[in-house]
Parts: structure tokens; C-alpha cells; sequence
């Protein structure tokens, strides 16, 4: 096999859809197991939905995945350029090739004849596509519109009571009908491409020797094997990837959750958590292993082990895995991160110690490094309201009296420690005559607001006593 070369193709028309992540990691995994080149090209011809910094996206996203790319924009390359509106003269120039070789031709229709022509096939029940038209034209009336400036698009000709035939490693044996084939525009009367050409062209001129894409452009492989046999190339090895759905096993899309991997980003997974997620979602190693590096995904992973079904994308799935990532990663890591967010949602942030401390307790107890800041406002800020079942259930007459009583007992700082505060509590419960429960529950709501959340006397030692009696204080104050 020749060295292997495969790309990352997307168009920069927003964010990065965790299914072009999932196309972007296969092609990566493939390139590093076989040694070869992983390139990243943007295919830019469609202007009309172009938006604004989507190309820097794609490339900061990328890297945030840890998938480096070993050519394209910004990284090199001797294939370039590896964006498409800087190549239109190459695409017009085999466009040419086609028409005088026969394999392709000019036509001049209006959108509103496009539009008429459209009509009458659905009126006539017929397949809806071009009814070649321009073919009748004559070589000299074809000269004559072009001279005049008239507007024409390069159509393929796709030949007559033809089969076409593609050998796909995650498909099978598919045939194609050439009966079912449109006349494709391939360049467009702008002057740009459509996605066929140069598809086709670039893979070609790149040395592309694997297509690893999603499902949803098998359709459109057979006009671009014809290409391929109309220009004289060797085919690409093509592989399409099973579909990612909605857990009601729709086509995975934003109406029924995020989709872009730049939400994953904000809520705060981490990169090789949501890249081992994805790598299963159409792929399986073949044995019960559900965590794998990324190094790992490399040494394990072969086109042969992707599915045709469905995927299911499900949360629940990666918030698990995620979970088993942040347990793994480092303290000063989760500081970093923990530290940025709560900048960004406008919190103070306490010393590295204090971070580290809320680590420490709520590691095993989240899913997304988010939750370290909003699962547990608490630990950086006194609360400022208290959880209204948790307060008809836990805050009795007598709890008051009780707390009160409770605050000089509570040791200096110096012995502000969980196994001290425990002891102190269940001691004075039993001076009470109460269960432990009737002074750890309520005492838990003055300090946190909340039912729920890590231990009470270890949150307690990281608040330290001078918040604890404070918010004690407060909740005397609220709740009576």
C-alpha cells in the first residue's frame, strides 16, 4: 500500500459538529496507525454560507482535541494551497479538460427555467433532474452564448445504461444506477466549484488514498467515481461512517441537544474524554475496554471494526466517561480550568489551596469540570438563599436554639478540622437527646443553602470557621 494520506475536509460555515470531530479523529487514527499524513483542507466554495472566523474555529477546536493536522492551513505543506477558494483556476482548467474529452458541458438555464423544468417532473411523477437541454444545442450556439457572456454552468455528462460500482470497507459491495444519476453542476456560473469537483480534483492533486467521510455523502459517490474514470485517476479507498442519532434514533441534531463541540467544550468535558466517547460511536475494539488514550485509539483502531448502524449519541454515556477522566486528572490541571471558568462566570477566586480543597472534594462527585464552579457555588461564595424543601424539612422550631448553642462550641481555627467538628456535633446531639441527623441536616443548610453535596465537616475545615459561623449566622437570621 502506497503511504497513506487522508484529510479532514470541513466547510467553515460555524461551529465543529461532533460528528465532523468523529470524521476528524478516524481520519487521524488512520493516519497515525499506518504512518501516514493526516491533512485538514477547507472547502470554502459554497459563499453563500461563509461565516465570519469559522476557519480559526475549526483549527482552535481541532487543537483543543489534540488532533494536529501535518498539512494544511497555517501548518504547511508542499500539496497546497489547502483552501479551495484559493485554487478556482485549477478547477476551472479540468472543467475544460472534461468538456473537450466529452465527459462533461455547457448549459445556460435560467433558475426560473430550472425551477419550470422541476415542476413538470414532479407533475409527471419522473425523477426529478437535468433533462440535458443543453445538449441540443449546436457547437456554434454553444460558442455564440459564451462570446456573448451569457451565464453558464459545467455540467457532468454521466453515461448511459451504466452501473457503477463501489467497494466501500464500512459499506460493502453498492451499485448505482446511472439511470438515478443527475448531470451534477460542477463549476457554477460564479466561477466556483461545487463540492463534486472539486471534491475530486483536490483529492487527487493531495494524493489522497483513503476517503473516510460521513454516510450521508455515499449519494454523491458515484458522481465522483465517474469523475475519477472521466479524468484517468486511480480511485481512493472509500469508507463512510454510520450516521450519529438522537437517542430516538433521529438524525443527531440541535433540536433535541448540543451538537457543536465547542458546547462540550464550555460545559466543561475534556478533550480526551469526549474523543474516546466519540471514537466508540460507530467503532469498537472488539473486547470489553471502554477507556482508551489516544495513543491507544491509534494502536487499536481499523476501518474494518466500524459499523453500518446507527450510532447512538448518548449524554448519559459521556458524562460517565468523563467522570473517569477527571478522576485521573491532575490537581493542578483541574485548577487551571476551575480557576478560568470561575473568571468567567464573574466569581472571586480563592488561592490555589482553596481550589485544590474543593478538588478534593467534589472529584468523585461531578461529571464536567463545570460543576466544579456551578454544582457547588458554595464552596467559593456564602449562599444567598436555602433550599425551600430542604427548609420545611430540616429547619424546625427548635433548630434555631439548638445552633445557637452549638457556636461556642465549635473550635478555634487551629482545631477546625472534620474529625473535630464530628465529634463536637454528634456529642452535643447527644446531650440533646437527638439523633446526629437533627444537628448535621440543618447545619449543612446554614452552611451550603443546600441538602445536598460533599461531606458537611470536611466542606466545613475548607470553609474554615470564620465563614462557617458567619453563615450560621445568616440562617439564624433567615430562617428563624
Amino acid at each position: 500500500m502506497s503511504t497513506v494520506r487522508v484529510r479532514f475536509a470541513p466547510s467553515p460555515t460555524g461551529y465543529l459538529h461532533v460528528g465532523g470531530l468523529r470524521t476528524a479523529l478516524y481520519n487521524y487514527l488512520f493516519a497515525k496507525k499506518h504512518g501516514g499524513a493526516f491533512l485538514l483542507r477547507i472547502e470554502d466554495t459554497d459563499r453563500t454560507r461563509l461565516v465570519e472566523g469559522a476557519v480559526e474555529n475549526l483549527i482552535r477546536t481541532l487543537g483543543w482535541a489534540g488532533l494536529r493536522f501535518d498539512e494544511g492551513p497555517g501548518a504547511g505543506g508542499d500539496r497546497g494551497p489547502y483552501v479551495q477558494s484559493e485554487r478556482l483556476s485549477l478547477y476551472r482548467t479540468y472543467a475544460e479538460q472534461l468538456i473537450r474529452d466529452g465527459h462533461a458541458y455547457y448549459a445556460f438555464d435560467t433558475a426560473e427555467e430550472l425551477e419550470l423544468m422541476k415542476a413538470e417532473q414532479e407533475r409527471l411523477k419522473l425523477t426529478p433532474k437535468y433533462d440535458r437541454r443543453a445538449l441540443k444545442l449546436s457547437a456554434a450556439e454553444v460558442e455564440a452564448k459564451l462570446a456573448s457572456g451569457a451565464p453558464s454552468v459545467v455540467r457532468l455528462r454521466v453515461p448511459d445504461a451504466t452501473t457503477v460500482v463501489i467497494e466501500d470497507v464500512v459499506r460493502g459491495h453498492v451499485e448505482f444506477e446511472s439511470a438515478m444519476i443527475d448531470d451534477q453542476v460542477l463549476l457554477k456560473s460564479d466561477g466556483y466549484p461545487t463540492y463534486h469537483l472539486a471534491n475530486v480534483v483536490d483529492d487527487h492533486l493531495m494524493g489522497i488514498t483513503h476517503v473516510i467521510r460521513g454516510e450521508e455523502w455515499l449519494s454523491s459517490t458515484p458522481k465522483h467515481v465517474l469523475l475519477y474514470r472521466a479524468f484517468g485517476w486511480e480511485l481512493p479507498v472509500f469508507a463512510h461512517l454510520p450516521l450519529l442519532l438522537n437517542p430516538d434514533r433521529s438524525k443527531l441534531s440541535k433540536r433535541q441537544g448540543d451538537v457543536a463541540v465547542e458546547d462540550y467544550m464550555r460545559k466543561g468535558y475534556l478533550p480526551e474524554a469526549l474523543l474516546n466517547f466519540i471514537a466508540f460511536l460507530g467503532w469498537n475494539p472488539g473486547d470489553e475496554r471502554e477507556i482508551f488514550s489516544l495513543e491507544e485509539l491509534v494502536r487499536e483502531f481499523t476501518l474494518e471494526r466500524v459499523g453500518k448502524s446507527g450510532a447512538v449519541f448518548n449524554i448519559e454515556k459521556l458524562d460517565s466517561v468523563n467522570k473517569e477522566y477527571i478522576k485521573t486528572a491532575s490537581t493542578a490541571r483541574l485548577t487551571e480550568e476551575i480557576r478560568l471558568r470561575l473568571t468567567a462566570h464573574g466569581m472571586a477566586v480563592p488561592p490555589d489551596h482553596h481550589i485544590a480543597g474543593v478538588i478534593v472534594l467534589m472529584k468523585e462527585r461531578v461529571a464536567t469540570l463545570e460543576e466544579f464552579v456551578t454544582g457547588c457555588g458554595y464552596l467559593y461564595a456564602d449562599p444567598v438563599a436555602y433550599d425551600e424543601e430542604a427548609s420545611k424539612k430540616n429547619w424546625k422550631p427548635e433548630t434555631g436554639g439548638w445552633l445557637r448553642e452549638l457556636l461556642p462550641l465549635l473550635p478555634g481555627a487551629d482545631g477546625f478540622t472534620a474529625s473535630s467538628l464530628e465529634s463536637i456535633v454528634k456529642e452535643r446531639a447527644t446531650v440533646i437527646g437527638v439523633g446526629a441527623g437533627k444537628l448535621i441536616h440543618p447545619l449543612r443548610l446554614a452552611v451550603s443553602g443546600t441538602s445536598k453535596g460533599p461531606g458537611l465537616f470536611e466542606m466545613m475545615e475548607l470553609l474554615g470557621r470564620d465563614a462557617c459561623v458567619r453563615r450560621i449566622g445568616r440562617a439564624l437570621a433567615a430562617l428563624g
